[in-house]
């Protein structure tokens, strides 16, 4: 498939821009001096899921074709504390000792009310999750390998629990907690810690795989668990595989769950809702504002 530009590039909230010879293009948005950049992903055709002789995977990991016709913007790293704060005030994390940490302890409800209001502080950004098949051809970066870094990994190039190495691997290093983004190599298209430090939400509900090739695949239309990928600094090397999925109540927080920003997705109607509850919230918020300033005058 040729080289597909983003419309319009450069998008309307980048600060800067960039074509890198090796990544690719790449924009940036800065928040009141907080920034995140952005990786163009090329739509393009891959398997999705693990073929059945990879080791430890899991029955849930069917591989198929999926193709996603459309490319799109992904942060090159989990969403940060630094950025969690400038959006939202307040920061949930456990591990507070480095603001370029990434974000944890944080539901998928709450991202829906981040980026509600990231929206809002931000027009034209559209932010949201990626879809799942969006996320794992973005880990995979055309690689089918276990690890977009091969058939194994070490912890110099993931953050996870080494006394518990994939495979046959050596053990090695438990940090025992988050390193800041960009601390561990990238994968080949350039994103940061897509295996381990923590997992990251997608915008899906939870399901088997539908049978055959697909396109552009949404996910089920309704669920009771969403899915969750990439492994964690908590976790055995086998959770950290491109193909490995994991699933958990919307409301649920942990200090290994957090996210990855997709610019210009289209939210699902349960996002819609969340978004409409963060609208309210809001409201109600300025009303008391404006209730409290009107006593005080």
């Amino acid at each position: 498939m040729s080289f597909v530009l983003p419309d319009p590039f450069p998008p309307p909230w980048a600060s800067e821009w960039e074509e890198d010879a090796e990544w690719g293009l790449a924009a940036t948005l800065n928040l009141n001096g907080v920034k995140q950049t952005f990786r163009w992903i090329q739509p393009g055709t891959f398997l999705m899921g693990s073929p059945e002789g990879e080791v430890d995977r899991f029955g849930n990991e069917t591989q198929h074709e999926v193709t996603l016709s459309r490319g799109y913007w992904l942060a090159d790293t989990a969403c940060t504390q630094a950025l969690w704060q400038a959006v939202m005030g307040d920061n949930p994390s456990r591990f507070k000792d480095d603001p370029a940490n990434p974000v944890e302890h944080v539901s998928w409800d709450d991202v829906q009310t981040f980026l509600y209001r990231l929206n809002e502080l931000v027009p034209g950004l559209a932010a949201g999750l990626p879809s799942e098949a969006q996320w794992e051809n973005a880990c995979r970066a055309g690689t089918t390998t276990p690890f977009s870094f091969g058939k194994n990994i070490t912890p110099d190039q993931v953050n996870y629990n080494g006394e518990y190495p994939y495979a046959d691997g050596k053990k090695g290093l438990y940090r025992e907690h988050t390193v800041p983004v960009k601390s561990l190599p990238p994968n080949p298209w350039g994103l940061y810690e897509m295996h381990g430090n923590v997992y990251e939400w997608c915008a899906d509900w939870y399901g088997d795989y539908p049978e055959g090739p697909q396109i552009d695949p949404p996910g089920p239309p309704q669920g009771v668990y969403r899915v969750l990928r990439g492994g964690s600094w908590d976790d055995d090397g086998r959770y950290c595989r491109a193909a490995y999925r994991r699933r958990l109540e919307p409301d649920v927080r942990s200090i290994i769950l957090g996210f990855r920003l997709a610019p210009g997705q289209r939210p699902g109607p349960a996002g819609q809702e969340a978004a409409r509850r963060a609208d309210g919230q809001a409201q109600a918020e300025r009303a008391g504002q404006a209730a409290g300033s009107d006593a005080g005058g």
